[in-house]
């Protein structure tokens, strides 16, 4: 990568200031996720560890034996709440899935190291009660968005034995990022993030999923065209990394930003929704 000033990283990747109207569109999450969770059955707060933050909330599936989806949400893993995601499932379960959205602590009070840990206490426990909420714990895909998107990647080659020998070695039948980042080196060193993320040079190392061994994929890599070059560029890295075999899916999609790619995932006419849908085994291609 080309040599590039601290205020160049902050261009990159600080999307709020790249997209005005980003406050509006987070009050129409919260508010659509709020409406969501009171026309909904959902069990909220489900716990899946010890820590205060390591709840979920899950949106059962209409009949029994449904795929899954794992939403995970993006803000640097250092801002947002699930409680501002449940607009993700009405889409899904009407589609016949069962929908987990987990919560995470948030940088700077723990590590995203920490972060990437209590992702997998979440999908462990997804596995181990998908059954109760009319889930197959075998067709589990994780959807991520943002950072988000890094810990979908993360998921996927996760060696789920070591969490749990009770789980099964793919745990993660399928990922997809969206406007994931898979190289932490460049967010390191954008001036905005440094106090919460504290990343140093062996963290990115042991957190980049760009450069792990490919996992058992497939990873559905979308990004919106609108993005930043950094975005875009991380976006075709883990193609180019991990190979199109483990990436078959890896597309910037016109028109969008970085909060509009959501938007496309929920719609039932969106490019996004139907890759969602194939890997959930639910789509018609």
């Amino acid at each position: 990568m080309a040599h590039h000033d601290s205020a160049w990283f902050d261009v990159q990747y600080n999307n709020r200031a790249r997209v005005p109207e980003a406050p509006e569109i987070l009050a129409r999450w919260a508010e659509a996720s709020a409406l969501a969770r009171s026309r909904m059955t959902c069990a909220l707060d489900e716990s899946y560890g010890n820590e205060p933050g390591e709840r979920l909330d899950v949106f059962p599936a209409r009949a029994s034996g449904a795929p899954v989806l794992v939403f995970i949400h993006g803000g640097y893993w250092r801002t947002l709440d699930k409680a501002d995601h449940s607009f993700v499932a009405p889409a899904f379960v009407q589609a016949g899935a069962m929908v987990v959205v987990p919560n995470y602590a948030l940088c700077p009070a723990v590590t995203i190291e920490q972060i990437a840990l209590q992702t997998t206490r979440a999908v462990a426990w997804t596995v181990r009660h998908a059954a109760r909420f009319g889930g197959d714990p075998k067709r589990i895909v994780v959807v991520g968005h943002s950072a988000g998107g890094h810990l979908a990647a993360m998921l996927l080659a996760c060696q789920w034995q070591k969490v749990g020998d009770d789980l099964p070695a793919r745990a993660v039948s399928a990922a997809m990022s969206i406007s994931g980042l898979f190289d932490l080196d460049p967010v390191r060193q954008a001036p905005f993030l440094q106090s919460d993320l504290r990343l140093t040079p062996s963290s990115v190392r042991r957190l980049s999923p760009a450069f792990f061994p490919r996992p058992h994929g497939p990873l559905a890599a979308l990004v919106g065209a609108l993005e930043s070059e950094e975005f875009l560029r991380q976006n075709q890295l883990i193609r180019d990394q991990w190979g199109p075999s483990t990436v078959p899916v890896c597309e910037a999609l016109p028109g969008l930003n970085h909060f509009t790619v959501l938007h496309d995932l929920v719609d039932p006419a969106g490019r996004i929704h139907h890759h969602a849908l194939d890997l959930l085994g639910l789509g018609t291609s």
